[in-house]
């Protein structure tokens, strides 16, 4: 395996994980499968049990498809009513602003009522044993939360707090400007049915026959002022769709907490729904009603005035019948009065329909056509009227920057100019059929000028009578059956299905489906957790990340330790860590090929790896083979080994490496029998110059004729190069790698650094693994300070801080 091969490459992490490994550890844990099940299912339960329960109500009506209307048969009842639509235009209808805020204005949604239950809020509809009667002139807090206690039958407490107080009109209906109050906090004792006002609010709260003293004093409840503004905007979340593609019958469904609140909602939406198609439908016949009565005022007076002259002609003159000639005269002559009347009513008609069409308006009422019989241009006003309510709904949804908008006009503006054209012509034969029958006029006024003076002036008067007479009757005429269209005129849909409160069950929460989900998360969020830890873990977990990371071979491992101590193997001999160094031992043994005395040194990439602790060990397992063990505290920053074995470091390597002490003065013996400690010494200002200089040489000569294994205790690699300068004295090199902490990164960029050196006579060894079914386990194990501190490079710095050690909290995250 080349050293390229052995360097830390992240692409091969997927590769390091052991499943079956993880699998096993999954039993190992499954006290946490259980108790995340039971605290899932216990969520789900109290969920279930305190969630508001939500219901979905519908309802059904028929919207009549206006494309299979027939144009004529609207024409021929005189109405051009709402410019007519399809049927997903009538469903943007129904949910539009207009008409639910007209539905809401209808039904009392002006203040809700609440009963606090425990940990359960649920909503009084027209059961609630309150009442609040407000002045609608009186402006009222909206969104603003009343709570009311009941003391005794009679009495209640009433407290309310809040900032920033918003009033709202409920007659204009619309938010008062200039009208907000920066902070309330009130709380007062008030009777039933007496008068509250304050500068804030103004209401009466009395007692419904719902109201029950005994029961009321267990529960508070609660009200507030309704913005209609935002219960609009809520309500217009009604669902409105057909039950079938193509079908004219469309479903109404709306989810809530209340299902009275939404039956009555969903009702009257239908209800205001259908008074709007017939309020659009008899516009036009109020236009028309509205039109003849404008003109038969303006002719009574002419009326009146031609009569009361007929009647005193006939008076003074005591005329009582013509004679036959001039009686044939005046016959004909009212005949084509009469004709003329009709077609001038007609022509003011057109002038009017004129005026409407060349008025620039985005909704065209146009009055009926009172007898005319153009069959071209009711069309024409037909094709308008669409038109028209076409770029209404559009622009409801859109903006005038709409590319479809810009093409609409352009066909209103076509449509206009056609029945422009079309109005003019008929004007224009209006005009000459009314000259055609001004010439007979004329013509037969020239025979009655041959009549006698008396007859031929009251002809002159009674003429004049019978034409203000036949327009009145002919508007009088036309004024009736619009009458009669406007009584008997009906929506053109019709609702199928009323909303009813049946006792339906709630959509929401679906408590089946909850428990479920609490199931499936109770196990599926440790077996995350549990294989997350590791799968994405920058730490060596097993020998496998090791040998994927270097060429050198794996000499062993030592198991987690649960002592207060380092000194394991001299205080428990018979533990299964002592076993741990004896294979150790035993290995070095075979690798040494027999040599009698070695020179071990130990080694790691960074701090708390415990290469302290294996060291102390490892120099006291050789000791109990009955081998002279010598232990040396090589590093000179942090010297640490004199706390375990509770001697001095006053004298060490530092005060011999400086002439100040000898060797017999710094050699100290420990209370095990065959093992001997040089301790670092004081901390000297160039430890790596020491350790390079010649009496290094000297000190190991002198130390390999006295001992059989010498055990050094080196500062990490990954922080000072004092290891390297101690290679060559050394027959075994141990680098320790701490199962759960070390990095894979760092321990990868210092085993690389080490094979690209080409040293001999490396070895790994893994320290605190925790025993499981797998190799070497996967827990990660809090171990012991090892003498270094707790983060990578403490200790070895001027600027290192003491830090923190790991929470309990932390030590069980770690396994």
């Amino acid at each position: 395996m080349s050293e390229q091969e052995n360097i830390y490459n992240p692409d091969q992490r997927e590769e390091s994980v052991d499943y079956k490994a993880i699998f096993l550890k999954f039993f190992r844990y499954w006290y946490f499968f259980v108790l995340s099940v039971i605290i899932a299912l216990t969520i789900a339960y109290f969920f279930n049990k305190y969630a508001t329960p939500v219901y979905e109500i519908s309802s059904r009506m028929l919207v009549k498809d206006p494309q299979k209307v027939d144009p004529q048969t609207m024409i021929g009842m005189g109405t051009y009513g709402r410019a007519q639509n399809n049927i997903q235009n009538e469903m943007v209808v129904l949910q539009s602003y207009t008409v639910v805020n007209r539905t809401i204005k209808k039904l009392d949604f002006y203040i809700s009522y609440y009963a606090e239950e425990s940990f359960k809020t649920t909503e009084l509809y027209k059961n609630s044993p309150i009442q609040v009667i407000f002045d609608s002139l009186v402006p009222q807090p909206i969104g603003l939360n009343f709570y009311l206690n009941p003391v005794g039958d009679n009495a209640f407490e009433l407290s309310v707090a809040g900032e920033n107080i918003i009033y709202y009109n409920y007659t204009a209906h619309n938010v008062v400007p200039d009208m907000s109050l920066p902070l309330l906090d009130y709380n007062e004792t008030h009777r039933f049915g007496e008068k509250i006002e304050t500068p804030y609010f103004s209401f009466t709260v009395i007692k419904t026959l719902l109201y029950d003293p005994d029961n009321n004093e267990r529960n508070d409840y609660r009200f507030l002022f309704n913005n209609i503004d935002y219960v609009t905007r809520f309500y217009r979340n009604v669902r409105v769709e057909p039950i079938a593609q193509n079908s004219s019958i469309i479903s109404l469904a709306l989810r809530g907490t209340n299902i009275n609140k939404m039956v009555d909602f969903l009702n009257m939406l239908m209800k205001e729904y259908l008074i709007i198609e017939l309020e659009d439908k008899n516009k036009t016949s109020e236009n028309t009603i509205a039109f003849i009565d404008h003109e038969l005022e303006i002719l009574e007076d002419s009326l009146n005035s031609s009569e009361a002259k007929l009647r005193k002609f006939m008076t003074d003159n005591k005329v009582m019948n013509l004679e036959t000639q001039t009686d044939f005269y005046f016959s004909n002559l009212y005949e084509l009065q009469n004709e003329k009347a009709a077609l001038l009513v007609k022509s003011k008609y057109y002038d009017h329909l004129k005026e409407y069409v060349v008025r620039d308006k985005d909704d065209m009422l146009i009055p009926p056509t009172m007898g005319v019989e153009d069959n071209v241009i009711n069309g024409q006003i037909q094709n308008l009227l669409t038109l028209y309510a076409e770029r209404v709904e559009l622009l409801s949804t859109s903006t005038d920057k709409n590319p479809y908008l810009k093409g609409l006009n352009e066909k209103i503006e076509l449509a206009k100019r056609t029945l422009l054209v079309s109005i003019n012509n008929i004007i224009s034969t209006s005009d000459l059929t009314i000259k055609s029958i001004d010439d007979r006029i004329d013509a037969l006024y020239e025979k009655i000028g041959e009549l006698p003076d008396l007859d031929r002036e009251f002809f002159n008067i009674n003429r004049q009578f019978g034409i203000n007479n036949s327009l009145y009757t002919f508007l009088l005429q036309k004024r009736s059956e619009a009458q009669i269209s406007l009584a008997s005129s009906f929506a053109d849909s019709e609702v199928i299905d009323l909303a009813m409160n049946i006792g339906q069950s709630p959509v929401a929460p679906k408590k089946s489906f909850n428990y479920m989900i609490a199931l499936f998360f109770g196990f599926i969020i440790p077996f995350l957790f549990i294989f997350l830890r590791d799968y994405l873990s920058d730490k060596i977990i097993d020998k496998k990340d090791v040998e994927k990371l270097t060429k050198y071979p794996i000499i062993g491992h030592i198991l987690h330790s649960t002592k207060l101590t380092n000194l394991v193997v001299a205080g428990s001999p018979k533990s299964s860590i002592a076993e741990s160094f004896r294979s150790i031992r035993t290995n070095l043994h075979f690798m040494a090929k027999g040599k009698e005395k070695q020179v071990i040194l130990i080694t790691s990439d960074m701090v708390s790896a415990g290469k302290t602790f294996v060291s102390i060990n490892l120099a006291g397992i050789f000791a109990m083979y009955g081998k002279k063990t010598l232990l040396i505290g090589m590093d000179l920053r942090k010297p640490k080994i004199y706390q375990d074995f509770g001697l001095t470091n006053t004298v060490g390597i530092s005060s011999f490496l400086v002439n100040k002490n000898s060797l017999e003065e710094i050699i100290q013996h420990s209370s095990f029998e065959n093992l001997d400690v040089i301790m670092a010494g004081p901390v000297p200002p160039n430890p790596s110059e020491l350790i390079a200089s010649e009496k290094t040489d000297e000190l190991f000569n002198r130390l390999k004729e006295i001992y059989d294994y010498i055990i050094i205790d080196t500062p990490p690699l990954g922080l000072v190069t004092d290891a390297f300068l101690l290679m060559k004295y050394t027959d075994n090199n141990l680098f320790v790698v701490r199962q759960g902490f070390t990095n894979k990164k760092v321990f990868a960029s210092i085993i690389g650094d080490i094979e690209k050196r080409e040293l001999p006579r490396i070895s790994i060894l893994i320290n605190d693994v925790k025993l499981s079914k797998s190799s070497y386990g996967y827990g990660y194990g809090y171990g012991y300070g090892y003498g270094y501190g707790y983060g990578y490079g403490y200790g070895y710095y001027t600027d290192d801080k003491d830090m923190e050690k790991p929470g309990m909290v932390k030590r069980i995250l770690k396994g």
